[in-house]
Formats: structure tokens, sequence, C-alpha cells
């Protein structure tokens, strides 16, 4: 795959993700608009949460049936309209249905991600994965900084009006750009599919992976679900415009989601997730002190989402080599993962930090990342690459090298 076509991909990725995460800057102008009250504006992001849930398990398998180049552009063109209910909406009503469609579609990134594993050379499957999913990073940090800015000028609207047209733009380029896959093996009806997703969540390798991104995301929702609390909190008092540039360090640290992807292509996957989990652990040493100083919280920020990048990249590695004819759905099934820890660290760090303040939220993401670290080393041994199981694995080293020998 050329440079071009991931970085469609990616951009792909970045769009879908922020049409669920846009509404987290302006919930305040949202809810006065559309007369939610304040107590229930949190579920203008919890419905597209919601329905993202929903995709992941109904929409994702349908990759491992058809054809992925048509199926992302079907569902960026269905996100689309949903981006357009919510910009036209003139009552709550039809604004969470417009979210919800949005939220349900977004698994659009899941759908490139495995395209992009399943169109891949075995040696270059890492790298490519790690690029496209870097727009999923861009997309939900840099939501919070365009968004804000779009909808200072122009209005809360035209937010989902600008997205709409992006993502029907990218539903044609992708069309146009992006080659058919050549798969030679495709599960049978979507019932198959589905019932294949459910199997996977039995595999040992598979829960453990799962587990990880578990309390990974449980991690980085801890973070940037939390950091806004003691930012507008003294001594700082900061704007939400000026919050919202934190994402920048964010940003930065994820860049090293391609690095990461040559690192999985080869073979130190594993390694490099057990150094990622344990620099997360002490970034959150650096994120602690945000009460007494922003500088080292800055480089914290840098150091945990390089080390997210890392291991969230590795773990798609590993489950789609080890499941070449369901990229989809092994993709779709650890992304529950990565959904439901996202949504415990939200919860959690809000009420952690009302009786604890950033010192017990902080203690918290240190705690899920060590619950990650622990998840991994426990399972070492058989996550060894001179294992069987990995050996197995289509396009791991030990293949490459046998065949380079023969």
């Amino acid at each position: 795959m050329d440079v071009w076509r991931r970085l469609l991909l990616a951009v792909v990725c970045g769009v879908a993700v922020a049409s669920i995460y846009a509404a987290q800057p302006v919930l305040g102008p949202m809810g006065r608009d559309l007369d939610v009250s304040a107590e229930l504006t949190g579920w203008i992001v919890a419905t597209g949460q919601f329905g993202y849930l929903a995709g992941l398990v109904l929409l994702v398998p349908l990759g491992d049936v058809i054809d992925r180049r048509r199926l992302i552009a079907a569902h960026l063109a269905l996100t689309a309209v949903g981006m357009i209910l919510t910009a036209s909406a003139s009552a709550a009503w039809a604004a969470f249905l417009g979210l919800a469609a949005a939220g349900v579609f977004a698994v659009v990134v899941q759908t490139a991600v495995a395209y992009a594993a399943s169109v891949s050379p075995p040696a270059e499957r890492g790298r490519n994965i790690g690029v496209v999913t870097s727009g999923v990073v861009v997309g939900i940090l840099g939501a919070r900084i365009v968004t804000g800015a779009l909808a200072e000028v122009w209005g809360w609207r035209s937010v989902y009006a600008v997205l709409a047209v992006l993502s029907l733009g990218l539903a044609a380029l992708v069309l146009v750009v992006l080659p058919s896959e050549e798969r030679p093996h495709r599960l049978a009806g979507y019932g198959r599919a589905v019932v294949s997703l459910g199997e996977l969540f039995g595999q040992r390798a598979f829960l453990t992976r799962g587990l990880i991104a578990f309390f990974l995301f449980a991690s980085f929702g801890t973070l940037w679900s939390g950091l806004s609390l003691p930012l507008t909190d003294t001594p700082w008092q900061l704007s939400e415009s000026q919050t919202g540039l934190f994402g920048i360090a964010g940003l930065a640290g994820a860049l090293g989601a391609a690095r990461a992807g040559r690192w999985a292509d080869a073979g130190r996957a594993i390694p490099v997730t057990g150094l990622a989990l344990a620099l997360l652990i002490l970034s959150w040493a650096a994120i602690a002190q945000l009460p007494w100083s922003l500088w080292l919280p800055l480089a914290g920020i840098v150091v945990l989402d390089l080390s997210v990048q890392a291991v969230h990249v590795s773990n798609q590695h590993l489950l789609t080599a080890a499941h070449p004819e369901r990229t989809s759905g092994v993709i779709g099934g650890y992304m529950v993962f990565y959904s439901l820890g996202s949504a415990l660290g939200a919860a959690a760090t809000t009420a952690i930090f009302a009786s604890h303040g950033w010192t017990g939220s902080s203690l918290l993401g240190a705690g899920f990342a060590a619950c990650a670290l622990a998840v991994w080393a426990t399972d070492r041994r058989r996550l060894d690459p001179d294992s069987a199981d990995l050996r197995s694995v289509p396009g791991h080293p030990s293949k490459l090298l046998g065949s380079a020998r023969s």
C-alpha cells in the first residue's frame, strides 16, 4: 500500500471518530440550543458512544463477508447523513437520532484498519496499521481543537456540517483511489461472521490482548476525560480553548504509531508492549504534578499517548496476523474492550477527582496501567515470539526467515 492510500485511510479514521467526539467542547451551547438540561448534556456524547458499541457488534463483521472498500464508502455516506440530521436538528430527539446514527457508522474506523491489514504484505502490516491507527488519535484529540474554533465563529451546527461534507468527499475518494481486495477466503454469510466474532471471546490469546486494551484505554480515558477539571480549577483557571490546546501534546505522542508498527513488523510487538506499559505507568508520575506544574504534565502526556499507541498497534498487528481470514471481526471484538475501558476511565476519573483531587485521578490512571502490565506479565510465556502459538502466525519473522533460507 502506497503512502497516499495509507494517509487516505488515516483521514477516514480521523473524520469518523471526530463525529463521535466533536460534541465534547460544545456541550454547553448544544444543550442550550436544543433545550437539553445541564444534567443531561452528557448524553449528547454518550449517544454516539452507545451507537458505536452497537456498530462494533452488528456492522464490523460485515467486512469479513463483503468488499471492505465499498463498505467503507457506504459507512462514510451514512455517517454524513447522521451529521446532516444533527446539524439541522430543531429538537433534541432529532439531534440524538443523528448522533446515534453517526456513532453506529463510525465503525468505518475498524473496517479501514482491517482493509489496511488485509491488503498489506506481512512485512508491512504493522507499519500500515500504525499509520492508519494514528488517524484515530488525531481525530479524537484534533476534534477538541478544531471544534472549538469552528463553533466560536459559525456556531456548533457548523461543526457537523463540515464533518458531513468531509465524510461525503472521502466516500467518493475511497471508491476512486482504493483498489478492491483480493481475498481467497471469506466467511460464508453475515450470520457466520457474527458467530465467529463470539467465538473469539473464548480464545485465551484474544482475551489477553483484549484485557490489556481494556486497562490501557481505561488509563487513557482517565486522562482525557478528567484533564479539564484541574486545568480549569485553581491555580491555573484556563479557558476552554486553552485547555483544548493540551490536545497538541497528545498529537505529538500519536505520531509514534507508525514507528510502533515497524517494531511490530520486526517481531518486537510483545516486548514493546511490556516496555510501553511500564512507560505508561511512569508517565502518570509526571502528569500527577499538574497542580504545581504545566511543563512536566505536558511531557507526561506525550509519553502516555506514545505508549498507548505502541500497545494499541502491537495488539492489532498480532491479532490480525493470527486471524487473516476475519480481520474485521477480530478488530471489532478487540475494540469492544477499548470502548468499555474508555467508558470506565471517563466515569471513574470524575468521581475520584471530586473526592481525592488530581492526585487521586493520577493514581487511578497509573493503577489501570499497572493492571495492563500485570496481564501482559502473567501471560508473557504464551506471548513469547518464539512460542509455538506465534510461530504459527502468518508473516511472523520466524516464518519469513525460514522462507528466506529455503
